[in-house]
């Protein structure tokens, strides 16, 4: 039937991609409040009827529904702030159920990365109104009284502390960015603290070739490019797949 048709591959299929495309076409395109919210109820469904498609295989649903909720919590409208933080929360939560209660790695990470590719796309993201929003999901965690006693508050917490310290590191990258060289610096410092993150380091890793692109340093931006394939090469070999 069509529910195990959109299952085949753990979720990772063709007619899967296009259910997805179209839930993620209402988040990217601007919405009233009221749709939106109903988009939110939506995604919740989806969410917890094929969590399969979101926490196994390729990251690349999760890594994009991350990365339009992170926009919603950084939204004008505190109500849509709220229900965004809330659908995080909720795709954090069922990922650490999906894992027995082990733990929620693959959302942590891509909620990670959704960030620092928001940084270089978003204006103001980091702001109050975005600080906000970490605030409502640490609560959430600490309210669930069902894994009260579990290891998800305290990973929560720490999810939220490594995203303020990227921001953090961020507001001082603006502070620098007429400083193209002190500016690469703290990028590169940053590339560097997450040399166990593969995929972390290859987020600043690209950016910092921009940078040098930006500025005309093309054998800089090279070099930033060389170490993007060799983490890919080190990562294909380590699995087997080269």
């Amino acid at each position: 039937n069509f529910k195990n048709q959109l299952l085949t591959d753990h979720g990772h299929n063709p007619l899967m991609k296009k259910v997805f495309d179209v839930y993620l076409c209402f988040l990217q395109k601007n919405q009233s409040e009221t749709a939106l919210k109903n988009v939110f109820i939506a995604l919740r469904a989806l969410i917890f009827k094929f969590p399969s498609t979101f926490y196994e295989g390729r990251a690349d649903m999760c890594s994009a529904l991350c990365y339009e909720i992170l926009k919603y919590c950084n939204s004008k409208l505190s109500s849509i702030r709220t229900e965004a933080s809330q659908l995080l929360y909720f795709l954090m939560r069922n990922n650490f159920d999906y894992t027995g209660k082990k733990s929620f790695v693959r959302t942590h990470l891509q909620v990670i990365i959704s960030v620092s590719q928001l940084i270089a796309d978003v204006v103001g993201i980091g702001g109050t109104r975005f600080q906000q929003s970490l605030s409502i999901i640490n609560n959430c965690a600490n309210n669930d009284r069902i894994i009260k006693h579990t290891t998800f508050p305290s990973d929560v917490k720490d999810l939220t502390k490594r995203i303020r310290t990227v921001l953090m590191a961020t507001a001082q990258m603006k502070e620098h960015e007429n400083d193209p060289e002190m500016l690469v610096d703290l990028q590169y410092s940053l590339a560097k603290s997450y040399a166990s993150t593969p995929e972390l380091r290859k987020t600043w890793l690209d950016s910092m070739a921009r940078i040098h692109v930006k500025n005309g340093d093309l054998s800089e931006a090279a070099m930033c490019y060389v170490h993007v394939a060799a983490l890919v090469a080190e990562y294909l070999t380590r699995k087997g797949m080269i």
